[in-house]
């Protein structure tokens, strides 16, 4: 018998139940209900089933969605409404996320907020509240989503630090998060990471010894993820405010958002992509001068991790990117303490500026970094990848590119695609194709693609060098 991350066992046994909301659900009116049951097209039912069976699935080791719809083809949920509020009806659910007949606390918040971003997602593009043809407008959805997921929060002084990292990361690599979350949880920080396992985890759980040394109570492990990916990256059991943003380029802008500093575990193409982003709008002329800690680390065995992003990022984008990172290897107190330093500066700089604390409205982020990208095989064979235009330009269609391989790897879309016509084909200018196939073959060699002990890796995409 299988067993997930915290040895319990995965045996595709199943239990039903219906269960009462918990952590604050909204009363739903008659047609949101009627919506979530809808099993048509126009429907959201599926999109709640995937959702709702990632939660429940939680600390399974698989960055395969059909692995999971494969165990549990019969599990369906339902929303009702009766007399005295919402009911959320789970059948064939699977048995862990239930102890002695009752599903645990911790996933009926989750499975909570599922459906709350569902319905209010859904429900607001529907009525046209939200503009998504121009920049202000997408930040105010933005907003509005984080708003609705209670997750902004006024009166509090900044110490949100957002963690990226792989999902697929070594032992070694994992405790070094923990050992970084523990040291930002000495410090009163609070952890925002993209809720799955790895590098998702390990500083949300390193952070929860810290706070309880610290006798901290309303600790925040935020959790932020998009329907493309939650079945590939199950929020981790420590996840206690969850957002499920409607799309990749909406999450990531809910970090940069939220987040008053970012610390860069090693990852693969999935951080890969998150680092260009930011990178991208730190180029920004418009960004200049605003503070914002970006902070590379792992443990010394992953040192040539971050000497291979540091060589490409400077071949791609000239030498001056570094300034606008730092690389600390093997020296958690020390992340710590420069990211603590670095928030100082944010901090001052917001009340200098009259800005909130809890979202970054200072910082410009344009259309072309906001706008859904959708990974087909012709939007990515015509990414324009080469140095004779704006370096942010650049940045952000190397995001792109980057992007096109998460969702040829993992995302249910992109992994047809790659099914019925092949490879993605990526071409550009020679150094940099060299360079960035360089890269992904050390990714896939480190085994930073795939979890390890699964299937051999084979790539979605085509480098032309």
């Amino acid at each position: 018998m299988n067993a997930n991350q915290f040895g319990e066992p995965v045996s595709g046994k199943t239990v039903s139940a219906r269960v009462s909301p918990a952590g604050g659900l909204d009363i739903l009116s008659r047609n949101e209900v009627a919506r979530l049951r809808d099993a048509s097209g126009s429907g959201l039912h599926q999109l709640l089933r995937g959702c709702a069976l990632a939660v429940l699935t939680s600390g399974n080791l698989s960055d395969d969605p059909g692995t999971m719809f494969g165990k549990y083809p019969d599990f369906d949920i339902q929303v009702l409404q009766e007399d005295r509020g919402i009911k959320i009806e789970l059948k064939n659910a699977p048995e862990q996320a239930f102890v002695d007949g009752r599903i645990i606390r911790g996933i009926n918040e989750l499975l909570v907020a599922v459906v709350r971003d569902i319905v209010y997602v859904s429900t607001q593009l529907e009525a046209g509240a939200f503009d998504l043809d121009d920049s202000v407008g997408i930040t105010h959805a933005v907003f509005e989503i984080l708003r609705n997921s209670r997750i902004l929060r006024p009166q509090i002084d900044p110490n949100l630090v957002v963690c990226w990292g792989g999902h697929s990361i070594s032992r070694d690599e994992y405790e070094y998060t923990k050992r970084v979350g523990y040291q930002l949880g000495l410090r009163a920080m609070d952890i925002c990471t993209g809720c799955g396992p790895g590098a998702m985890k390990g500083p949300m759980k390193g952070a929860t010894i810290a706070h309880a040394k610290q006798r901290r109570k309303g600790n925040r492990y935020i959790g932020v993820t998009e329907p493309g990916i939650i079945a590939a990256e199950s929020p981790n059991p420590i996840v206690n405010n969850l957002v499920i943003m409607p799309d990749i380029e909406k999450r990531l802008e809910a970090f940069v958002r939220l987040g008053h500093g970012i610390i860069v575990f090693p990852g693969g193409v999935g951080t890969a992509e998150e680092i260009l982003y930011m990178l991208g709008i730190l180029l920004l002329p418009k960004n200049k001068g605003i503070p914002f800690p970006l902070i590379f680390t792992g443990p010394k065995n992953s040192a040539s991790y971050f000497e291979q992003i540091d060589r490409f990022l400077r071949l791609a984008l000239g030498d001056e990117i570094a300034t606008h990172y730092k690389i600390i290897i093997d020296d958690p107190a020390a992340v710590a303490h420069a990211m603590v330093t670095g928030i100082d500066k944010v901090r001052n700089h917001r009340l200098d500026n009259k800005d909130a604390f809890f979202f970054n409205w200072a910082l410009d982020i344009p259309l072309p970094f906001q706008q859904p990208f959708r990974p087909n095989h012709e939007a990515m064979a015509g990414l324009a990848l080469h140095r004779d235009r704006p370096r942010h330009e650049l940045a952000a269609d190397l995001r792109r590119a980057f992007s096109g391989i998460v969702a040829g790897n993992v995302k249910e879309e992109g992994v047809r695609a790659i099914e019925q016509f092949g490879p993605f084909v990526i071409d550009g200018e020679p150094e940099i194709m060299r360079a960035l196939d360089d890269l992904l073959k050390a990714f896939v060699e480190q085994h930073r693609m795939k979890l390890p002990g699964g299937t051999a890796y084979e790539p979605c995409y085509v480098v032309r060098t």
